[in-house]
């Protein structure tokens, strides 16, 4: 059963930054899909960024430009470096995974437990 593991979260000020990462263990196969998701209180889960063992990616309208999403295939890990945060960027972040599925718009079968990341005005 494939396990993540969500580090990196905390409190930073409004336009500050932050890099959360995530670890994958209980598969020694490669993980095909990779991802961040986030849920901010009274709202649904939603996408922040994608990315293929290949490469390909795919983010939010909302973090273009801000957040980058990067992956150590060897390691079965993906990181998110979120600059120029702001206040509605706060949420808990999830990583998501994917063994098989090839679709980055939707997301895959495994999911971390969340980390909280807070921006103060």
């Amino acid at each position: 059963q494939v396990q993540l593991v969500e580090s990196g979260g905390g409190l930073v000020q409004a336009g500050g930054s932050l890099r959360l990462s995530c670890a994958a263990s209980g598969t020694s196969y490669r993980l095909n899909i990779m991802g961040w998701y986030r849920q901010a209180p009274g709202k649904q889960r939603e996408m922040v960024a994608a990315m293929t063992s290949g490469g390909t990616t795919n983010y939010a309208d909302t973090v273009k430009g801000r957040f980058t999403i990067s992956r150590d295939n060897a390691k079965n890990a993906v990181y998110l470096q979120m600059n120029s945060l702001k206040p509605e960027d706060a949420a808990v972040y999830y990583c998501n995974a994917d063994l098989g599925a090839s679709d980055l718009y939707r997301p895959g079968g495994y999911w971390g437990q969340g980390t909280q990341v807070t921006v103060a005005s």
